[in-house]
């Protein structure tokens, strides 16, 4: 597996991480760029956000609940918490730590 690979799986489980921490599961595509470098230092641009949380979306681990251009909000589905809970495994989304 290459490094932009492990990334992207990185990436995909913390953006599905930050939507379960949210009380209603949602958040917009910009908060989650910038969570994604503040808190697991992953600095990539707009762009590359939104197609992975279109690849997400393709997965049905989200869904995107309105597309504004450069900007999602987006929800996360009962299958990707059932990922981040480690109920299931969503192939491409790293697996969670047991904690």
């Amino acid at each position: 597996m290459s490094m932009d690979d492990i990334v992207r799986q990185d990436a995909r489980l913390a953006m599905l991480k930050a939507l379960g921490e949210q009380p209603d599961g949602q958040l917009n595509s910009a908060l989650l760029r910038d969570d994604l470098h503040d808190r697991w230092g992953v600095s990539r641009p707009t762009n590359w956000v939104l197609e992975e949380l279109r690849y997400l979306a393709s997965l049905g681990a989200i869904s995107i609940v309105k597309d504004l251009g450069t900007i999602f909000i987006v929800s996360l589905t009962e299958k990707g918490r059932d990922h981040i809970e480690r109920r299931l495994i969503i192939t491409g989304v790293k697996r969670p730590r047991e904690e």
